[in-house]
């Protein structure tokens, strides 16, 4: 079985027991339509990549992934809370192929809806406290984590509102608003686990740096798949990233070292909601040749090498060895 195979029914399997969980956490009372809403994005599917990490760190240190479930049930709904909310900032329509929830329901119900999950998220952490389950000691170290991964993310999303286009960020802030944006919560996912599983406190900083690098390498690859994959792989159509101006670590370095033609070529297209399809090939060459792909495909491999230093030191095991090939399978994904 090839590795994307193996990593994908592993995926399956995980998401199965954490979606059955989610829905017992979930269940719906008055108003219906809140409930319907905080469910929308979480039946709409998702890779489910954060409780997987949850599941297997706790695993990683001896533990029983059955205790650390609600807290892989937690992360996902934390995630969703932040797509929900991201969502209505970006005035996205879609999510996963599914309206938004705010196209569906309105901005005001949408934005209740993500702070029930946000509050749900506490009461499924809180659970195996209260049932003896875990001592009460783990339960706030768990807490922690989660409420550090918030702040961080607020700052991250907060710097990337404020600047407002891509000319504004440095490779420095790219790095800071990625930290926030997806490697907060994946280090939170590490983090819980090994503390749900018995880890010690040094266990868990020493695999929470582990997913921290590797979530950052996690979402350059995203950002090179967004100009270098072909439209039907991708889901969108080729150079979106480019006519949203998103802001990538491609981008910045391709601003960084254009010459001042090249840096025009880009700036007809980069944010440009109606540039033709000709300004977008031309500006998507730009990336290539000022050297910012391959660039981030150094720095993407760099974080994927310090995350492999960080979980080397643990001994080896089967979980040890899911750990190591979801990175490998989410750095050198095609789509």
């Amino acid at each position: 079985m090839s590795l994307e195979a193996s990593i994908k029914r592993k995926l399956q399997l995980s998401a199965a027991k954490v979606e059955g969980f989610i829905e017992k956490v979930l269940v719906p009372n008055k108003p219906e339509e809140v409930y319907q809403a905080a469910h929308h994005l979480i039946r709409a599917g998702g890779k489910r990549l954060r409780p997987y990490l949850a599941l297997k760190s706790c695993e990683l240190m001896g533990g029983d992934a059955e205790l650390a479930l609600p807290y892989a049930a937690a992360v996902e709904m934390f995630h969703t809370f932040t797509l929900v909310h991201d969502d209505i900032m970006d005035n996205d329509g879609l999510r996963r192929g599914s309206p938004t929830v705010h196209t569906k329901w309105g901005i005001p119900l949408a934005i209740v809806s993500g702070d029930l999950l946000f509050a749900k998220v506490y009461s499924a952490m809180l659970e195996p406290g209260s049932s003896g389950k875990l001592s009460k000691d783990r339960v706030v170290s768990c807490i922690e984590s989660l409420t550090n991964a918030a702040v961080i993310l607020s700052e991250g999303q907060a710097l990337d509102i404020l600047q407002s286009s891509v000319g504004d960020v440095s490779e420095e802030d790219y790095i800071y608003m990625v930290g926030g944006k997806t490697s907060a919560l994946f280090r939170t996912c590490a983090e819980v686990g090994c503390i749900v599983g018995g880890g010690s406190e040094e266990e868990a900083s020493r695999l929470g740096s582990f997913a921290w690098d590797a979530g950052i390498a996690f979402q350059i690859v995203d950002d090179i798949l967004g100009v270098t994959a072909d439209e039907i792989t991708l889901g969108k159509p080729v150079g979106s990233d480019v006519r949203e101006g998103k802001k990538t670590l491609i981008t910045i370095k391709a601003l960084e070292n254009a010459s001042p033609e090249e840096r025009e070529t880009l700036m007809k297209a980069l944010g440009v909601h109606n540039a033709s399809a000709s300004e977008i090939d031309e500006a998507m060459k730009v990336l290539t040749s000022t050297g910012a792909i391959a660039y981030a495909e150094e720095v993407a491999a760099e974080y994927t090498e310090k995350a492999m230093s960080a979980i080397a030191s643990f001994p080896d095991s089967e979980a040890k060895k899911d750990l190591v090939e979801l990175v490998e399978y989410f750095t050198k994904r095609s789509y």
